[in-house]
């Protein structure tokens, strides 16, 4: 039987919060924008970030890491916990995980791209986490906050219940170098947003949701860890889906979903949230042309392989809500509502 699901219960403003690296010591190599993370963290959320021993160190192992997960959720004086970052092994801390201690001691946990291994581990457990926040990434963006990042996560930290999401007006997927004090002189450059693409809109989707990072889904479905045993499980639910700055080729992206569909996962979700497309890295600093052309053909690779394991899926396409900026945040393992008459999407926090 699946585990009964529970949202953790929320901080407070002088809360206590875990800071935790499960994922990459990056920290310990870029100081400035972690740092700045946890200045908001105090002065711009009213909470005390908590560091643990792995929290700032590169090349830490998984048993490490994994030490510290469990240290962050069982201190009762913390009342959520956030990533760091992401990063690339994180698979390798999901045998070291002790299930019976995270139940028994459920909090928010904010998290993305590589942490969607941990992301997909508390859902399997039971407890509904949270896609997105990091603390060097969004949390430690130059200049600023994003306005519409700071207002999701402000919700899903301190409230419960429906909160709309909304096309970002203005994005950007072009960073930084880190490595550089000019880079936090100003806030990133962004252009003008697009809005949302909705396919097969006619109808009205609520359910679970379940998803992540791509790449790293298709790592959890090639070891088989943490996806369902039923299948069954995923019936009626809202998939998200966002890709990294890794740039998969349009056809990595429909083998990868290919393969979900043989598996028979991609019929199983009445919705697929697809996450506004990262097209440029500094390995693949694409100009704009090259970009729209990438962002296309991603498109046309997901539109293909739903169209064969899931045609009848509402699909919204461009949704912020991965590596791209601005960030929102989705429960993972949450009520999602997929409205395709009124063109909303509502998450439940």
């Amino acid at each position: 039987m699946p585990p009964t699901i529970m949202y953790p219960p929320k901080p407070s403003p002088g809360d206590r919060v875990a800071v935790i690296s499960p994922a990459s010591g990056l920290p310990g190599l870029f100081p400035r924008p972690y740092e700045l993370g946890l200045e908001r963290l105090r002065e711009e959320f009213g909470l005390e970030p908590v560091e643990y021993p792995a929290t700032r160190k590169m090349g830490s192992t998984p048993r490490e890491r994994a030490d510290d997960i469990h240290a962050a959720f069982a201190d009762p004086d913390v009342k959520a916990v956030f990533a760091s970052i992401g990063g690339d092994d994180q698979i390798t801390v999901l045998p070291y995980l002790d299930r019976e201690l995270l139940r028994a001691h459920p909090k928010p946990f904010f998290g993305w791209s590589d942490n969607t291994n941990l992301l997909a581990f508390l859902r399997t457990t039971g407890i509904v986490a949270f896609h997105g926040a990091s603390v060097m990434c969004e949390l430690g963006r130059p200049g600023a906050m994003h306005p519409q990042t700071a207002d999701s996560l402000r919700a899903a930290l301190f409230t419960s219940g429906p909160y709309g999401l909304r096309p970002a007006e203005r994005w950007n997927d072009v960073d930084r170098d880190w490595a550089d004090p000019a880079t936090f002189e100003s806030e990133p450059g962004t252009r003008p947003g697009s809005g949302w693409t909705w396919v097969n809109a006619g109808r009205v989707v609520e359910g679970r949701s379940w998803g992540g990072c791509l790449e790293v889904l298709g790592g959890l479905l090639m070891a088989d860890r943490e996806i369902a045993r039923d299948p069954a499980e995923y019936d009626g639910g809202v998939l998200f889906l966002e890709t990294s700055e890794e740039l998969p080729s349009a056809t990595e992206v429909f083998r990868t979903l290919r393969n979900m569909g043989e598996r028979g996962l991609l019929r199983r979700f009445s919705a697929l949230l697809m996450g506004r497309s990262k097209t440029w890295s500094f390995d693949r600093p694409n100009t704009p042309e090259e970009a729209a052309r990438y962002a296309a053909e991603q498109r046309e690779a997901v539109l293909r392989a739903m169209r064969t394991y899931a045609p009848d899926a509402v699909i919204v396409f461009d949704v912020d809500l991965g590596h791209t900026d601005p960030q929102l945040v989705v429960p993972y393992g949450g009520h999602v509502r997929v409205d395709g008459p009124a063109r909303r999407i509502v998450v439940t926090y």
